[in-house]
């Protein structure tokens, strides 16, 4: 994984470890938090943004009890 070009968000506040980075290329997206950068999720476009969509939905938003 170390050929991906990784981005943080501009959120991440000074470049520490406890950010999301992103990377993309030929063979989808990659995303891995900056304090264990050895543990990457790779996903492709579609998969992801059906994801965003559902987040941003509420659809996973946890309930008490």
């Amino acid at each position: 994984m170390n050929e991906y070009t990784w981005r943080q968000s501009s959120f991440c506040g000074g470049g520490g470890n406890n950010c999301i980075e992103v990377a993309a290329d030929h063979r989808g997206i990659a995303i891995r938090e900056s304090s264990d950068p050895h543990a990457v999720l790779t996903t492709d476009p579609t998969a992801l943004r059906a994801f965003l969509r559902g987040v941003k939905e509420g659809r996973f938003h946890l309930s008490a009890g």
